[in-house]
């Protein structure tokens, strides 16, 4: 009988590295952690490719800070990537060569040589967001005659609301959810972060709404994820973007000036942060709704439009949702909402 062929160092290393220290010791939530796995998975198949390197016999020995800048460049000469795209996989490899240096003192020369490749620095691209109008001109799209259409509404509205990574909101989970007033809703950002995000009036009622007629406000539903998919499972991303695309390119039919070409979902993250900067909002509460670390993250978002006129919010800040049943109350402000915030 074969025996089985010991695992190498590097092999060790790195299952060690993506299944104990990251999700353990640093708290990395699993979309970090995919994305690390995702740029190993890369460098593996660009060192056998080009380097005839068998990734089951690759050990720390062969990997160089000359092979880890081939790759690099490599990557960044592939259509489509960009110098973020570069700078997120060179990341990931620091991060796991910080991590050999403390478990194998005698590669510390070979590990400070990779941490040494810097970070490429990039052009500050322009915010990419919709003006008032138009997030409202999509927002108007979903078909509220149809189950579907409804649920389509309370999903864009929540992301837009929120300013909710697309991440993030596929994540939610009933239990996040809470409709009485002031409603909130827990989210779970980058490193597993957890904060409290206030939901307008209005959106918590669409968000009550919706869970009603899918069943959601039973006490067993509590783990039941917000948003779901044909197979029963939480929404994606990628089946979030589908939605959205739907909704842009009607929008965009019916009010081409306000739709800009390209329309994510984060693009939504965006608008939310530029019309409450836009409303006069202290940035402090913004960098919190949106879940930044650093305020200089959120800081983008006040080089955009400097000269904007500071009105009263109760005058500026409008809803965009569109009218729905008359059951469902009318929207108080942002003024209540924001007094619950500091609450």
């Amino acid at each position: 009988m074969k025996k089985s062929s010991k695992p190498t160092d590097f092999a060790y290393h790195l299952t060690n590295f993506l299944s104990v220290y990251l999700p353990g010791q640093r708290g990395y939530s699993s979309n970090t952690i995919a994305s690390y796995r995702d740029a190993f998975s890369i460098f593996l198949r660009y060192c056998e490719e080009y380097h005839r390197l068998n990734p089951d016999k690759l050990t720390l020995d062969k990997i160089s800070k000359s092979l880890v800048v081939q790759f690099l460049d490599w990557l960044t000469g592939k259509k489509g990537n960009s110098d973020g795209t570069r700078n997120q996989r060179l990341s990931a490899l620091h991060s796991f060569f910080r991590y050999v240096r403390t478990e194998s003192p005698e590669q510390i020369l070979k590990c400070q040589q990779i941490l040494s490749i810097p970070i490429k620095k990039k052009a500050q691209e322009p915010v990419n967001y919709l003006s008032f109008e138009g997030i409202k001109s999509i927002l108007d799209q979903p078909n509220l005659d149809i189950r579907k259409g409804r649920r389509d509404l309370c999903m864009l509205s929540l992301l837009y609301d929120t300013g909710a990574r697309v991440s993030e909101l596929c994540f939610v989970e009933v239990g996040h959810i809470r409709l009485e007033n002031p409603g909130t809703i827990k989210l779970f950002g980058k490193g597993n972060k957890v904060r409290i995000v206030p939901l307008m009036e209005k959106t918590s009622e669409v968000i009550r709404g919706y869970m009603a007629e899918q069943g959601l406000l039973n006490q067993d539903k509590f783990t039941h994820p917000l948003f779901w998919n044909n197979r029963g499972e939480k929404l994606t991303p990628a089946g979030v973007r589908y939605i959205l695309s739907k909704y842009v390119d009607l929008a965009r039919l019916a009010m081409p000036e306000f739709i800009p070409q390209d329309v994510s979902p984060h693009s939504l993250r965006h608008s939310k942060a530029v019309h409450l900067m836009q409303a006069g909002i202290n940035i402090v509460y913004i960098r919190d709704i949106l879940g930044h670390a650093d305020l200089k993250t959120t800081e983008i978002y006040a080089k955009i439009d400097p000269k904007v006129k500071r009105e009263s919010l109760e005058s500026v800040y409008q809803n965009p949702n569109p009218e729905l049943p008359n059951s469902w109350h009318q929207d108080k402000g942002l003024m209540k909402w924001l007094t619950n915030l500091k609450a």
